[in-house]
C-alpha cells in the first residue's frame, strides 16, 4: 500500500505542470454551435482566446503576468489593447472556474460585458518598449498590426456599431468607437 501512496504522489508532482493547461469549447448559447476556444495556461498566467464567426472572427489575450488585455480584431486587421482592470475582469482562477460551469452544465448564461472605445486615428505600430510592456503572448498576437489603446466607457445608446469579442458567454468585450471630435 505504501508503494502505491508513492507512486500516486509522484504521478501528481508530474502531472501538475501539464494540468496547468485547461481547454474550453465555447458554444454559441442558442444553437450549440462551437464558435470559438479557449485555453488558460496557469502556469504563464495567460488565457488564450480564438472566436470564430466569419467577419465577426477575433483572437484575445488575457496576460495576467503583464497586466494587459489585446484583441485583435479581423474585420478592422487591427489590435486593441488595454490594462486589465481587476474590477471588470474576472481573474484568472475564476475564469477558469466559470468556463468549467458553463461547459459542464450548458446553460444559455449572461455574460458579464466590459465596453471600451477606441480614438480613430490615434493607432500606432508597436515598437520593442511596449513589447516589453505587453509581453510576449500580446507581441505575437498583435506584431506589425496597428495598436490602438482602450478606455473604458458607458454602453452607446447605439450599439450597433461596436465589435464584439472576448469570451462568448462569459466574458464580451464590447469595442466602439469614439466619434466626438476632441483634440482635433
Amino acid at each position: 500500500m505504501n508503494g502505491f501512496a508513492a507512486a500516486v504522489v509522484l504521478l501528481g508532482v508530474l502531472w501538475a505542470p501539464i494540468s496547468a493547461l485547461e481547454g474550453f469549447s465555447l458554444l454559441d448559447p442558442v444553437n450549440g454551435y462551437v464558435t470559438g476556444t479557449m485555453t488558460i495556461d496557469g502556469g504563464n498566467h495567460v488565457v488564450d482566446v480564438h472566436v470564430r464567426s466569419g467577419v465577426f472572427s477575433s483572437d484575445t489575450i488575457f496576460d495576467y503576468s503583464t497586466g494587459y488585455v489585446a484583441t485583435r480584431l479581423f474585420s478592422r486587421n487591427a489590435c486593441f489593447i488595454m490594462k486589465l482592470d481587476k474590477d471588470r475582469i474576472p481573474g484568472l482562477e475564476r475564469l477558469s472556474r466559470v468556463a468549467f460551469e458553463r461547459q459542464t452544465m450548458r446553460t444559455v448564461y449572461s455574460p458579464d460585458n466590459v465596453w471600451v472605445e477606441f480614438q480613430s486615428g490615434r493607432s500606432r505600430l508597436g515598437d520593442v518598449e511596449d513589447w516589453l510592456r505587453y509581453g510576449k503572448p500580446i507581441e505575437r498576437l498583435c506584431a506589425g498590426l496597428p495598436l490602438y489603446q482602450l478606455s473604458n466607457t458607458q454602453p452607446p445608446t447605439n450599439a450597433s456599431a461596436c465589435a464584439s469579442a472576448g469570451i462568448p458567454s462569459i466574458l464580451g468585450i464590447n469595442i466602439c468607437e469614439n466619434l466626438t471630435a476632441e483634440g482635433y
